[in-house]
């Protein structure tokens, strides 16, 4: 009976071992994907639907360099969380981690696996991103960020466009945090401007963002990156 269920038991764990899928390698994966971005810049059209705010909807251009610059320039003032700047799945990954994979589940009705990865370095405010992956694309298809002091953050991926299926069509990203950095001047049309007042009361709210127009590999100047003297 003792061999029957020791039998039994390795079966299972031989069964469980082959379905259980390396994180690190499917993170690889889409590392290597968009790394064949050298550089973009695309229209977005911004609309923000926040708790007790009006804010009305924005066109901006985003522009992004390899390996980590990014900024937004727009005519109107323009609420965008801080995760919202940066498209490159590099971002979640720039500090030392530890991944999981958890398991299998569909997304848009597409398969996605879902890792769960964990800051081992105590260097910045994220303390937990679930990711859902597109291992058929290699994209991430949705996060969660669980943050220490801007509450919780999630990231919807939409991969319409024919010409750059790793760049997003459209996304949403979802908050709710204790405080929100506002801009003291809700005119401002400075998207760089860090001078910032907090609302301190719970806040959540959505911003929908839709990408048109990409323009991909072609060189981005980098001036365009210089902050403007205040």
């Amino acid at each position: 009976m003792k061999k029957y269920l020791l039998s039994i038991i390795l079966l299972l764990t031989i069964a469980l071992s082959a379905q259980t899928k390396d994180p690190d390698k499917i993170i690889d994966e889409v590392k290597k994907n968009f790394e064949k971005i050298n550089d973009y810049q695309v229209d977005v059209k911004i609309k923000v639907d926040v708790q007790s705010l009006k804010v009305p909807d924005m066109i901006a251009k985003i522009y992004y360099k390899k390996p980590d610059k990014v900024t937004i320039k727009s005519e109107s003032f323009a609420l965008l969380p801080k995760e919202g700047m940066d498209l490159s799945p590099l971002s979640f990954f720039k500090n030392k981690y530890t991944a999981i994979y958890v398991k299998d589940e569909q997304i848009d009705g597409l398969n996605t696996s879902i890792i769960k990865v964990i800051p081992i370095e105590n260097t910045d405010d994220v303390m937990l991103s679930t990711m859902w992956i597109d291992q058929k694309n290699d994209v991430i298809r949705k996060v969660e960020t669980t943050t220490k002091g801007n509450g919780t953050i999630g990231i919807h991926m939409k991969y319409d466009n024919t010409q750059n299926k790793n760049l997003p069509s459209s996304v949403v990203f979802s908050f709710n945090v204790d405080g929100l950095n506002m801009p003291k001047k809700m005119g401002n049309n400075d998207p760089d401007d860090e001078t910032t007042k907090r609302m301190g009361k719970s806040t959540t709210g959505k911003v929908y963002i839709t990408y048109t127009n990409y323009i991909v590999n072609k060189g981005v100047d980098d001036s365009v990156f210089e902050k403007k003297e205040k």
